[in-house]
This record gives structure tokens, sequence and C-alpha cells, in this order.
């Protein structure tokens, strides 16, 4: 079983580099077909890594890393995520935002996944302030041609972890596509309460 170790702020950093090619690895298979950019990894990272209440949480199997999950507040995300929440009803002030979990599919149905949702919110608790955690996922067609035909979604995964699809929160990113070239994403987000612990 993978050892799982947090970080935070600036120690992020020495981990940047394979997180950027775990993200380019897994978000290349449906639904995002990302076609890795090593600049675009590289300015997208580098918002963790310079907002000292960001999380990373990183699998490792023995010196290796196998996945990652990283989270920070949504006010210190960059304008393109921002935009979904500012004059609406949610204060951004108060959303602590899950970036992502990348994780290789040798390791996956171990409670990996779990244990990524459970350290970001763990943290967003600490931070204090927060009455939110938010994730946004990536809309597609259901009768894309290109979605795999046993393809299992997230979608029940995050609904037993109490989050609630609000699509009427989104955003549009733009991200290289495989066989597309650059080319504007639809967004949409997933929010839970953020619970206190007695």
């Amino acid at each position: 079983m993978p050892e799982i170790h947090t970080y935070s702020g600036a120690e992020i950093t020495p981990y940047l580099g394979a997180i950027a090619a775990l993200r380019m690895q897994v978000f290349r298979d449906w639904p995002y077909l990302y076609d890795g950019d090593v600049a675009y990894e590289a300015n997208y990272l580098r918002t963790y890594r310079e907002s000292w209440r960001s999380i990373a949480v990183l699998a490792f199997d023995g010196g290796r890393i196998v996945g990652a999950s990283t989270g920070l507040p949504m006010a210190d995300e960059t304008a393109e995520l921002r935009v979904a929440f500012e004059g609406g009803p949610i204060d951004v002030e108060q959303v602590f935002y899950c970036g992502e979990s990348v994780l290789l599919p040798e390791y996956r149905g171990r409670g990996i996944g779990h244990r990524f949702f459970d350290e970001r919110q763990a943290h967003a608790r600490g931070l204090d302030g927060f009455r939110w955690t938010a994730f946004c996922a990536v809309e597609r067609n259901a009768t894309d041609g290109r979605k795999p035909a046993f393809h299992r979604g997230n979608e029940e995964f995050w609904r037993k972890r109490g989050y609630v699809h609000r699509p009427e929160l989104q955003v549009s990113l733009p991200w290289r596509e495989l066989g597309r070239g650059e080319c504007p994403h639809t967004l949409s987000f997933w929010l839970r309460p953020l619970e206190r612990v007695q």
C-alpha cells in the first residue's frame, strides 16, 4: 500500500515535476484527453507553490510518486476559476478548491481516492473560515464517439462523498486536446458543505 504524505506551500516545490508528469499521464485519458504541455503545467502548478495555504497530498510507492491530489483556497486560485463564484450567492472566500486527484490505474480501488479527499478537507478545516469544498470536472457529450465503451465515471463516488453537482457554476478553460490542438472546455463544479469536527 502506498504511503501518503502531505505538503503545503513552498514545501510542494520539489515535487512539482512529478505532479506535472502524473497529470499529463492520467489526464491523457477520457474525459480530459489532455495532450500534455510542460509549460502549461509549470504555470498551473505555480499557483500551488505560491499559496502558503495550499496542500499537495502525495502517494509514494517506495521513492516513486504514484498519485497526487492538490487543493488551495479558491481566493488564491486564478481568475479563470474564481469567476464561477464571483457575484454569486457563494462567497469565494469561503470556498476551498480541491484541484485534482490523479492516481496511476494499478493503484486505484485501494481507498487512496478517499484519503485524498479526507486530507484536503482536514486541511481546509485547519485553516478555518471555509464553509465549502469544491472541485470542477470537464463536461463531455454522452454521445461523444471518443468515450470508451466501458468507461465508468466518478460521479457516484463524488456523490457518496457528499458532493452535489452545481452545473450553473461553470468555467471555460483551454487546453491542448489529443488530435485537436488547443480548444476551450467547459467545466462545472461540485460542492460539499465543510462540516466542523466536534
